[in-house]
């Protein structure tokens, strides 16, 4: 039976069928009837994947860009660089979502009225900023992302407005009470509850602190002040009351105790320790519950390199299979691997050429972000990070080209383009050479010519095509798209070829993969198979080797 919100949803797409002159054909595998583009960008999500409004999973691939959360109040940069300029550089370099970190004491002075002129902004390089408070700063940054088909985030990262306000382990300090963080959040709900620009909200950035410290965050099933867990459910209610179709995040803490340890123990070694907000082992016992509105909910770690703090596993020998195995695993990666929810990581990032380590943890957290599809944002835009560094120099135009490269394969890609989530405006905005829309990525726009397809002769009634979507140094992304080119309906589908040797499927989605040597065999999922004539769906792979184009034969039964 189908919940009160499944039946909204999709009454709203068929309401879109009808309206919509532009028909397409979804290849996610999970709608195959034509259906209209949707009119709104709004997201939700089914297992561990993030799907558009027409049930098309997307990929949100982005960067931090801080500021609002610190005493200025404001994106720092912009003392001397150009927003509109920033703006649309990120986009053109594949941005789709910028996570914007604010405080809790700002959004309280926007709720009161009291939204100030910053002195952080250079008007004589932001004329269209002259006069405009912090708030309206905001909005018109907004308004750039949907001009560029970005979207945005927010992230509160600290009660206070200050700029080392993170380092406070709670989301309450001073005069800013638990339920003024609520209230804070449910004014933000209120005033953009019909902007599908601002899709997501991370209700709370690295809570943390360590056993016998006070305070310090905890995650379990008590109503506690200091239990995240149920503090991120309570704010995720209240702000989906108001709008229901927001993606609410909710990141992890520091530690968590061992089988049989309670929190009351202040024996560090009772604990298992991890980042700030990293820590997820708590899901598998004590879930955030969303009720009606779980299909919003996102679980959202962070994860750094030996350059930012000399965590125990960066002493010994390590690589992408180890920290996937002692790290990752279990703290927070078996969300997505038992389809629990996506997993969007929030920062990640770091200096390249200065340790051997930093530069193999990066590339290796990378390459599993690319090998499962997580969803992340970078840390970060700014140059002026510490510990990190930024995407872009201390010009603030400039851009980093060596940290460019390392993050580009983890941006969203589909023959040659980086891919927006707005339906309707290409990633770089109307005329962009380097983006297409989500519509255009879907089947409702023109396709770019650059575009690396082969299309296969069918065999029988089936045909099939393939598209690398992207490539990097020693693998590639692939998508094969299945169709039933036959009159009568399709009940199951399998796909094979032969790579040649030196080249493999290192992961597949949306498909049941089978391989001996370096024959492959891909058969569909229960919620794949059924094509009827002219339908289709598809399939993608993370491949280990050099990119090759394979040729695909498939068959219908």
């Amino acid at each position: 039976m189908f919940s009160t919100r499944s039946r909204r949803r999709l009454a709203a797409v068929a309401a879109a069928v009808l309206a919509a002159p532009l028909l397409w054909f979804a290849t996610s595998g999970i709608s195959q009837a034509a259906a209209a583009v949707p009119a709104k960008d709004w997201l939700h999500v089914q297992g561990n994947q993030i799907l558009d409004e027409a049930g098309n999973p997307v990929w949100l691939t982005g960067a931090n860009w801080f500021g609002f959360n610190a005493g200025e109040r404001v994106f720092h940069g912009l003392w001397s660089a150009n927003l509109t300029e920033v703006t649309r550089s990120m986009a053109d370099r594949g941005i789709n979502l910028v996570r914007v970190p604010i405080s809790t004491q700002l959004l309280l002075e926007w709720k009161a009225g009291q939204a100030a002129v910053p002195s952080g902004v250079n008007t004589y390089a932001n004329p269209e900023l002259t006069g405009k408070t912090t708030l309206e700063v905001f909005d018109a940054f907004l308004a750039l992302c949907e001009r560029y088909g970005m979207k945005v985030l927010l992230d509160v990262h600290s009660a206070e407005a200050d700029n080392s306000g993170h380092v406070y382990p709670v989301w309450y300090k001073g005069s800013v009470t638990p339920e003024l963080f609520y209230q804070a959040w449910e004014w933000v709900a209120q005033r953009y509850r019909t902007n599908d620009t601002l899709v997501a909200m991370d209700v709370k950035n690295e809570p943390h602190g360590r056993p016998g410290e006070s305070p310090r965050a905890k995650w379990d099933s008590s109503t506690d002040v200091d239990n995240f867990k149920n503090t991120c459910q309570t704010a995720g209610r209240r702000i989906l009351a108001i709008n229901p179709d927001v993606l609410i995040l909710c990141e992890g803490v520091e530690v968590y105790p061992k089988d049989g340890v309670s929190w009351s123990s202040t024996d560090g070694k009772t604990y298992d320790n991890v980042w700030w907000g990293a820590n997820l082992r708590g899901v598998r016992d004590h879930p955030v519950d969303l009720g009606a509105n779980q299909d919003q909910l996102v679980y959202s770690p962070h994860d750094y390199g030996p350059l930012v703090y000399e965590q125990p596993w960066f002493a010994k020998p390590f690589d992408k299979a180890s920290l996937t195995a002692d790290v990752w695993t279990p703290n927070w990666l078996y969300v997505h691997d038992s389809n629990t929810a996506p997993l969007l990581v929030g920062e990640w990032g770091g200096r390249l050429g200065q340790d051997a380590r930093q530069d193999r943890w990066m590339t290796a957290l990378r390459d599993l972000i690319v090998e499962k599809r997580l969803h992340q944002t970078f840390w970060v835009l700014n140059p002026n990070s510490g510990d990190t560094g930024g995407l872009l120099l201390d010009d603030w135009k400039t851009w980093d080209e060596q940290k460019y490269a390392l993050l580009k394969p983890a941006l969203w890609q589909y023959g040659g383009r980086f891919v927006s989530l707005d339906h309707q405006v290409p990633l770089g905005g109307a005329g962009s050479s380097t983006g297409i829309s989500l519509a255009a990525r879907y089947g409702g726009g023109v396709e770019p010519s650059t575009s690396p397809s082969t299309s296969v002769p069918p065999s029988g009634a089936c045909g099939a095509t393939y598209t690398q979507t992207s490539a990097w140094s020693g693998g590639f992304q692939g998508e094969v798209t299945i169709r039933n080119t036959g009159t009568t309906p399709g009940r199951a589908w399998t796909a094979t070829w032969t790579f040649p040797a030196g080249t493999s499927v290192a992961s597949l989605w949306n498909g049941v993969l089978s391989s001996t040597g370096t024959a492959v065999t891909v058969r569909n999922v229960a919620h794949n198979g059924t094509l009827g004539a002219g339908a289709g769906t598809s399939f993608g792979f993370v491949g280990s080797g050099p990119a090759v184009t394979p040729a695909i034969t498939c068959a219908l039964s």
